[in-house]
């Protein structure tokens, strides 16, 4: 691809632009859109559930897990980022689809993995040879270099989101992946995995070299916990809301030994909002993938409002104010590149308004 050639009605300007455009360069005075007021590279995008799971269905029919990447998935591809299987400029968000009785054999890469169910039973995702079975609203990670793949012995299909910093470790120019081997992994099935016999106990982390054993031999930066359960974030919520009497509740999912983020460039929450409730609207620099696990409503997304109910999935771009108002009782949990912008000093969060949605005072 040759370097952009600039014009001008001047000749003597517009032979400049030409060697300036031979020796590969481009001059700063032309450049529009590079230095924005706010952040506009994005508009918010939603997908329906019962177009996701319906294709994702049909990919089950029609396509084998080996035809490409190990893995049957369909990535959300926002209408602005040209064709990109990308669901922002920095998160990858995606369905991904196993049939019974189906392998989704091991390999590992550098981008950072997590998965978050949305329906189905019995599939084990092994994580460095740790099974961790999987449930509607379990939140399981699949850390950088770390060995995983996806078992299902059981009866019935599962589907889950996929949430990945592919897009952010690609503009990086970091990815790396390494198939595993056509050796079948032999596992016990085991109700609790080994990361939870060890870090599943609040406030209680095991010493020694039993603990270091269990931790990501690649990185110590990712959570030792593997698998969240929905029974505990449930209950999390229920005694939140509980105890401060309010409408609304946010849980953040992190490392039980540090207190840090599940991954050093993904932030995960959940959102609870009870029904008639409006959430204060809010904007952060950064942007976030939210997917609807249960309940319905409608969010209002850089000024525009979007119905929603359970699997619906939206967008919010960096900077965009963002609110909630459930019509039943909602759980949402949402992706984030945040814990990225707070490592450089880039994050940014701002209350855009009162709870009714009208402006501030001031």
């Amino acid at each position: 691809m040759t370097t952009k050639r600039f014009h001008d009605d001047d000749s003597a300007v517009d032979d400049f632009y030409a060697e300036v455009a031979t020796a590969d360069l481009q001059p700063l005075w032309t450049q529009e859109g590079l230095l924005t007021k706010t952040p506009a590279r994005l508009r918010p995008h939603l997908w329906r559930w019962k177009t996701l799971r319906g294709l994702a269905e049909r990919s089950g029919e029609l396509i084998g897990i080996d035809r490409g990447g190990d893995r049957r998935v369909l990535s959300l591809s926002h209408p602005d980022l040209c064709g990109l299987p990308f669901a922002t400029h920095t998160l990858w968000g995606a369905v991904q689809y196993l049939r019974p009785g189906e392998l989704a054999p091991a390999h590992r890469h550098s981008p950072a993995a997590l998965r978050f169910v949305l329906e189905g039973s019995g599939v084990w995702t092994l994580v460095n040879g740790d099974p961790l079975h999987m449930a509607p609203g379990d939140l399981v990670l699949t850390p950088s270099y770390t060995w995983h793949e996806h078992h299902n012995p059981g009866t019935e299909p599962m589907i889950w989101f996929d949430g990945l910093d592919l897009p952010l470790v690609r503009n990086l120019d970091a990815v790396f992946f390494e198939p595993g081997s056509d050796t079948l992994t032999e596992y016990e099935p085991r109700l609790r995995s080994r990361s939870e016999d060890h870090f599943a106990a609040p406030g209680l982390v095991p010493v020694g070299a039993e603990a270091v054993a269990v931790q990501d031999p690649a990185s110590g930066r990712f959570s030792r916990l593997l698998a969240y359960r929905w029974s505990d974030v449930d209950a999390a919520l229920d005694r939140l809301l509980g105890s401060t009497g309010g409408a609304q509740a946010t849980i953040r999912y992190a490392d039980p030994v540090t207190g840090a983020d599940v991954m050093p460039t993904l932030r995960a929450e959940i959102h609870r909002v009870l029904a008639g409730h409006r959430t204060k609207p809010v904007r952060r620099v950064g942007s976030g993938i939210w997917v609807v696990h249960r309940g319905s409503g409608a969010s209002v997304v850089g000024g525009t409002r979007y119905s929603w109910s359970a699997g619906d999935m939206f967008v919010a771009p960096s900077w965009a104010t963002v609110s909630h108002e459930a019509d039943a009782d909602a759980d949402l949990f949402l992706l984030s590149d945040e814990p990225v912008l707070e490592a450089i000093g880039l994050a940014r969060t701002e209350g855009a308004g009162r709870a009714d949605g009208a402006p501030d005072d001031n």
